[in-house]
């Protein structure tokens, strides 16, 4: 997944690099990060546009606290698929963007509709189907490959069909496989 700053600006900006920051420490950071003064201080909202399979690690329940207690901003989570939280990046409508579609992020960043473009996790993706693999697909190479060899076999492939970051991955597969 990679994170990109929606039209907010260089507060945005500070705050994503705060987040990422965060992210990092996560795993070396105990309870207590940050001063209680921090916490009591928080005024504003920082919106936070990400993939619902970031919500569903459950990363965030755990990040989030130690960020709020730390910084004076209570973080609006948004949980949609990537297709949707770019959009609301390009109407800024969010201050931050945890995503997984990196030619979509590349293209908002040389736009102009989002800065600070940084790794911070990644997907792994498997391809699944029915007992006895009546496509062939375990000898296959690459995706790409397994793709040609479903297509050719006929067989059913379902698809997200979203614009999740999933989907575009997909299609730029299929792409691929020709």
């Amino acid at each position: 997944m990679r994170g990109a700053i929606g039209r907010r600006g260089k507060r945005g900006a500070r705050l994503l690099a705060l987040i990422l920051a965060l992210a990092l420490a996560a795993t070396a950071c105990i309870a207590g990060c940050g001063t209680q003064e921090a916490g009591k201080a928080r005024a504003r909202e920082l919106i936070l546009a990400t993939t619902t399979s970031t919500q569903d690690t459950g990363l965030l329940e755990a990040w989030i606290p130690m960020f709020e207690e730390r910084y004076p901003y209570s973080v609006k989570v948004v949980a949609v698929g990537s297709g949707q939280a770019l959009e609301m990046g390009r109407n800024g409508e969010c201050d931050v963007m945890l995503v997984h579609s990196p030619g979509d992020e590349e293209e908002m960043v040389e736009e102009g509709f989002a800065v600070n473009r940084r790794p911070v996790m990644h997907n792994d993706f498997v391809i699944v189907g029915p007992p006895g693999d009546p496509a062939g697909v375990k000898t296959a190479v690459s995706a790409a490959e397994a793709f040609k060899k479903i297509a050719a076999s006929g067989r059913k492939f379902i698809s997200r069909g979203d614009r999740s970051g999933t989907h575009v991955k997909e299609l730029e597969i299929w792409e691929k496989a020709g």
